[in-house]
């Protein structure tokens, strides 16, 4: 007990020797104080700028792609869960998060210097900021996708046929992540020629109709099997 005491009263005794004019306690709280001063203003800046108000701030962003979003089901649909700008583009964690905030940091010279700011030129560029958008997406496994959707939380039996085929085939197998095929998802397209679609027709199924979605598909099959066997048929 007396060895704590004498260690106790050492540490009092350095925290409190002067430091030129002030103590090195008073300097260590100030520090610490001064620190928390700062976090707090630094974290309330960066979620100032992770919001939808802020994203929209600036013509080019609030005349075409929020306009656009506005048109799908991320902005209204029957649940009444709306997806933000930040909810896509920007990941929850916070490491994750600074590190997105230092690369949209360059995105702001289209706005400086006017290189996106009316419809045509941003039109004009569509495609390469969209396969700017992809690329890092599938760099970082649609990690703002999963911001709120999980493969793991995904139940198959309520989607179609079709769709729940490909995602068992593709996504829960980690051949493919969720840009490669869902870049339509909140934006209009570019012009898509040349783009890899992100999943292909597997070789069983190559030349046939993926297990349908609808009774339409099931009838244009019977219908050109039954065609083709009055053709064999005839002299």
């Amino acid at each position: 007990m007396a060895r704590i005491k004498r260690l106790a009263a050492w540490v009092w005794k350095i925290l409190s020797t002067p430091a030129a004019t002030l103590s090195l306690a008073f300097l260590t709280l100030g520090g610490f104080v001064g620190g928390v001063v700062f976090w707090g203003a630094f974290n309330t800046a960066l979620e100032l700028t992770n919001t939808e108000q802020f994203c929209t701030g600036c013509h080019e962003m609030r005349a075409n792609v929020y306009e656009e979003m506005t048109r799908t089901v991320h902005f209204s649909n029957r649940s009444g869960v709306r997806a933000s700008c930040p909810d896509c583009h920007v990941p929850h964690e916070w490491t994750d998060k600074i590190a997105r905030k230092m690369q949209a940091s360059k995105e702001v010279w289209g706005k400086i210097f006017g290189t996106i700011n009316t419809r045509q030129k941003f039109l004009d560029e569509r495609l390469r900021l969209a396969q700017h958008e992809w690329h890092r997406l599938k760099a970082n496994d649609s990690l703002e996708c999963r911001n709120c959707h999980s493969s793991v939380a995904m139940d198959l039996s309520k989607q179609t046929q079709r769709a729940a085929d490909i995602h068992t085939r593709y996504l829960l197998s980690g051949k493919a992540t969720c840009i490669d095929c869902h870049k339509g998802i909140a934006h209009e397209l570019p012009n898509m020629q040349g783009v890899d679609p992100g999943w292909h027709m597997p070789d069983e199924l190559e030349g046939d109709v993926l297990p349908s979605a609808n009774a339409v598909d099931e009838l244009r099959k019977v219908m050109a099997k039954a065609h083709s066997s009055e053709e064999k048929s005839l002299p």
